[in-house]
């Protein structure tokens, strides 16, 4: 397939501000890969401080619906997690344009409350991949670059190895997952693959969210559930004496989801691209 002359993408932040540095590193980088076939743009909004997020939740919300409904714009890549997705304002869903649908939008941890949205409503493609923040990560340079990769090329190299085009496969942050399920960004997950991971919670946690996860019926008609990095645990005390994979594969017994295995994303610079089930033809 012919690459494009020139792929336009727009970064935002709908949960904690990126560093101005991170985004000099970002341009940089993306410059010299790309030069003139990629037009990257920073919304000013990424920079913005409001407390815990990046800016207040309208200008976040604004921000977001500006750059999803901007035609120009081919694809929409998120600066960074943290947490403040789930605060967008509701109203905004029903205001995508038929621009908004014809774009890809990256992200992974809190951004999985957008992704999942995005996915049920149909609009565009959402896609778990490396963001912007990453640069800062050891060899954060190659998660950047395998996010632009994708983006802009569709580099099957920057793929979870176990994804196909012919199955239906979702990655979430496995905290941000039991969020939201049961609400209007849980998508429908029967037949899928669901790949899972998580950072900075102890295995008791892990435990307890496996359980509210694995108890949802929609999760329960998943294909099954494939493991992906469980990062940064805090010692559990007393000892919780199973590791995260142990707690998973449990779990899944329990409930009757097929364990699949391994999957190859996590919080690290290593972080695969997972792109999520599309109703729109994928050369739109």
């Amino acid at each position: 397939m012919m690459a494009k002359a020139e792929t336009s993408i727009a970064v935002v932040a709908p949960a904690n501000r990126l560093a101005p540095e991170a985004a000099e590193k970002v341009k940089s980088l993306a410059s010299a890969a790309y030069g003139d076939r990629l037009r990257l743009f920073f919304h000013p909004q990424c920079f913005l401080s409001a407390g815990h997020f990046a800016g207040a939740d309208a200008e976040r919300s604004a921000a977001f619906l500006e750059v999803a409904n901007d035609p120009s714009f081919d694809a929409v890549w998120f600066a960074r997690g943290g947490y403040g997705s789930c605060r967008l304002d509701e109203a905004l869903f029903g205001k995508l344009n038929r621009a908004a649908h014809l774009k890809d939008y990256m992200g992974y941890s809190d951004l999985g409350v957008l992704l999942g949205r995005l996915a049920r409503e149909g609009v565009g493609r959402s896609v778990h991949g490396p963001m912007p923040t990453d640069v800062n990560r050891d060899g954060g340079d190659q998660a950047v670059l395998r996010a632009l990769g994708w983006l802009i090329d569709r580099d099957s190299t920057s793929l979870e190895p176990n994804w196909r085009a012919d199955m239906r496969v979702f990655a979430f942050n496995l905290t941000v997952l039991s969020a939201i399920l049961g609400g209007a960004a849980e998508p429908d997950f029967s037949g899928a693959v669901l790949m899972l991971e998580d950072v900075d919670e102890a295995h008791y946690r892990t435990d307890r969210t496996m359980f509210h996860v694995t108890s949802s019926p929609n999760v329960r008609n998943a294909a099954g559930i494939r493991l992906g990095r469980f990062s940064k645990i805090p010692p559990n005390d007393p000892p919780f004496e199973k590791t995260a994979s142990e707690i998973v594969e449990y779990w899944c017994a329990r409930s009757g989801i097929p364990f699949l295995g391994e999957a190859d994303i996590g919080h690290d610079a290593a972080n695969k691209i997972v792109p999520f089930p599309t109703s729109r033809f994928i050369g739109a």
